[in-house]
C-alpha cells in the first residue's frame, strides 16, 4: 500500500515555530484535547499548576465532563480567535493538520509549540525512570497492570494509560517514586512529527508484548512497523532492560540488536519465564508461573485469556527486576480489577450477559473471542465486531478476519463508519466477510446500519447468551442501547 504520509508534512512557516519548551509556560493551550492522551496531559498540567484552555471539533462526553470537572475550558471548534489571548505554549495533537485554521493562526503567530509526547516527556517525564509499555496488543493492559504492581509494592509510580484501570479510576497520576510507567504508542506523533510517539519517552526499561502489522494509513508495510520499533530497542540504556514476548519471531530477532540485558517470557519452553497450568474459570483465572533457574510463583487473577497471561507475565518479569517482594506481586494480581473496555462487564439482564471489548486488529479479534469462550463455556457466544479502525476499515486485513471469528455461535457485522475517508479501491467490505464467514460454516450476519443490528439482537437474544460487542469507538452506544431494551427480549 502506497503511503500517503508525506501529503501531510508541516508547512515552511509553522516548521520555523520554536518547537521547544518556554522556561516557565503559564498558559498552555492544547489542540485537539479530547482525545483520552490529551485530556490526561491537560490533567497533568493542571495539577503542577499551570493555566490550561483546549480545543476541540467534537466536544462530548466522557471527555468533556472529565475537563468540566478540572475546570478546564475547551472551545467546540479550531479557529484563530482560540489563540487569543496569545498563550505561552501551545501543544497540538495528533488530529490537528497543517491546515487546520487554528495550526495556521499558531504559524502566523510564531508560539512556541510541543507534541504530546513531547509536552509530557518535558513536563512529567523528566527526573523519573521511564518503563515503556508498547507492541501491537495489550499495551493498555500491561500498563495497566505495571502500575497496579508498582503502587501495590508502595512505589508510588507515576502513570499515563490508554484505558481507565479500576483500581485507579483515572488514566493518568503523579506519584512521587521513581518511575513513571507509560504506554509506548507505535502511532505518529503530530502532523509536524510523523514519527511514533513512543521514541519521545526516554525509556530506561522497555516492555514490548508484539509486533504485527498494523495502522495502515501510517506503516507501508510489517517492515516499516519493525523499523520503529527497532529504533526504540536502540534507545534502551545499557544499564536498562528490555523485557520481549519469546512467543513472537519477530520481537526475537529485533531484541538481538539490543544493548541492554533482555529477559524473554511467554507460554511457550523457550521462554525464561512461562506460565503453565492454565485454569480459567468463570470467576478467577489460576495459573503457575516458573523461572528457567527454578523459581515458582503461584497466583490468581481476574484476568482471563492467553493474550492476558502473556500480559502478566511481562509484569512479573518487571517487578522481579525492580526487585518487588513476591507476596506484593501475588497481592497486585489478586487485586487487579481489570481496565474500562478490555473484556468489561457492561451488565446483565434476563440471563444475557454483555460484554464490551476494544479489540479491532484480526489478531485481537480472535484472541478476545478465543479467550471469552474459554472462560464462558457453557453460553452461547454471539461477537458483535465494528471494523471502525483506520486499518480494519481498509481491505488490508480483509482476508485475515475470515479467520478470527470460528469460535463464536453468532456473528454480527454492520457496515463500517466513515468509509467515505477511506480511497474505494481500498475499502473493506463487511458484506463481503459475512460471505465468506458463511462459506466456512459460520452463522454471520450483515446489517447496513447499527439500529437494525439492535433490533436483531433485541429478537435473538436469549437467556444464557453471551454479546460481545468489539469497537475501538462507541459502537453507536449498541451496549448502553441494548441494555436498556433488554427487557423486551
Amino acid at each position: 500500500m502506497k503511503n500517503e504520509n508525506h501529503k501531510d508534512q508541516p508547512s515552511p512557516l509553522l516548521s520555523r515555530a520554536l518547537n521547544r519548551r518556554p522556561a516557565n509556560p503559564r498558559h498552555i493551550h492544547l489542540m485537539g484535547i479530547c482525545g483520552t492522551g490529551m485530556a490526561s496531559l491537560a490533567g497533568i498540567l493542571k495539577q503542577k499548576g499551570h493555566q490550561v484552555s483546549g480545543s476541540d471539533q467534537n466536544v462530548y462526553p466522557p471527555m468533556s465532563h472529565f475537563l468540566e470537572k478540572l475546570s478546564i475550558p475547551v472551545f467546540e471548534g479550531y479557529g484563530p480567535s482560540n489563540l487569543h489571548p496569545v498563550p505561552d505554549l501551545v501543544i497540538v495533537g495528533n488530529v490537528i493538520t497543517r491546515h487546520n485554521p487554528e495550526a495556521l493562526e499558531l504559524a502566523r503567530l510564531s508560539t512556541p509549540y510541543l507534541s504530546m509526547p513531547q509536552a509530557l516527556s518535558s513536563f512529567a517525564m523528566e527526573g523519573k525512570k521511564s518503563i515503556v509499555i508498547c507492541g501491537t496488543h495489550g499495551k493498555t493492559t500491561t500498563s495497566a497492570l505495571a502500575a497496579w504492581v508498582l503502587e501495590r509494592a508502595g512505589l508510588d509510580p507515576s502513570f499515563m494509560v490508554g484505558g481507565i484501570p479500576l483500581n485507579f479510576q483515572g488514566n493518568f497520576k503523579l506519584g512521587s517514586g521513581p518511575f513513571f510507567v507509560i504506554e509506548g504508542d507505535e502511532y505518529d506523533t503530530a502532523f509536524f512529527d510523523k514519527g511514533p510517539k513512543f521514541l519521545h519517552y526516554s525509556p530506561w526499561a522497555v516492555i514490548m508484548t508484539s509486533i504485527e502489522f498494523d495502522h495502515a494509513d501510517i506503516y507501508r508495510d510489517l517492515d516499516h512497523v519493525k523499523e520503529s520499533f527497532r529504533r526504540l530497542i536502540q534507545l534502551i540504556p545499557p544499564e536498562g532492560l528490555l523485557i520481549a514476548n519469546g512467543d513472537d519471531p519477530i520481537i526475537l530477532a529485533e531484541s538481538e540488536r539490543a544493548r541492554c540485558p533482555v529477559v524473554t517470557y511467554g507460554l511457550t519452553d523457550q521462554a525464561e519465564w512461562r506460565a503453565v497450568d492454565l485454569l480459567f474459570n468463570e470467576d478467577k483465572t489460576h495459573l503457575k508461573i516458573i523461572h528457567h533457574q527454578g523459581e515458582t510463583i503461584h497466583l490468581t487473577t481476574s484476568l482471563y485469556g492467553r493474550h492476558n497471561v502473556s500480559n502478566l507475565l511481562s509484569t512479573v518479569v518487571l517487578s522481579r527486576f525492580l526487585k518487588i517482594d513476591p507476596l506484593s506481586l501475588e497481592g497486585a494480581f489478586q487485586e487487579f480489577m481489570g481496565i474500562k473496555r478490555r473484556q468489561e462487564i457492561k451488565g446483565e439482564k434476563k440471563g444475557v450477559l454483555l460484554l464490551d471489548d476494544f479489540a479491532h486488529h484480526p489478531t485481537a479479534v480472535r484472541e478476545t473471542i478465543r479467550a471469552v469462550r474459554e472462560k464462558y463455556r457453557n453460553r452461547r457466544l454471539i461477537a458483535v465486531f465494528e471494523p471502525r479502525s483506520n486499518s480494519s476499515r481498509r481491505n488490508i486485513f480483509q482476508q485475515e478476519y475470515m479467520g478470527a471469528f470460528d469460535q463464536a455461535d453468532l456473528i454480527m457485522i454492520p457496515e463500517p463508519p466513515m468509509m467515505e475517508k477511506i480511497p474505494p479501491r481500498e475499502r473493506f467490505s463487511a458484506s463481503r466477510l459475512v460471505e465468506d464467514l458463511r462459506n466456512r460454516g459460520l452463522k454471520a450476519f450483515y446489517f447496513p446500519s447499527t439500529d437494525l443490528l439492535l433490533d436483531q439482537l433485541l429478537s435473538e437474544g436469549r437467556g444464557g447468551d453471551l454479546i460481545l460487542f468489539m469497537s475501538n469507538g462507541s459502537f453507536d452506544h449498541l451496549p448502553e442501547r441494548l441494555l436498556n431494551k433488554i427487557e423486551d427480549i
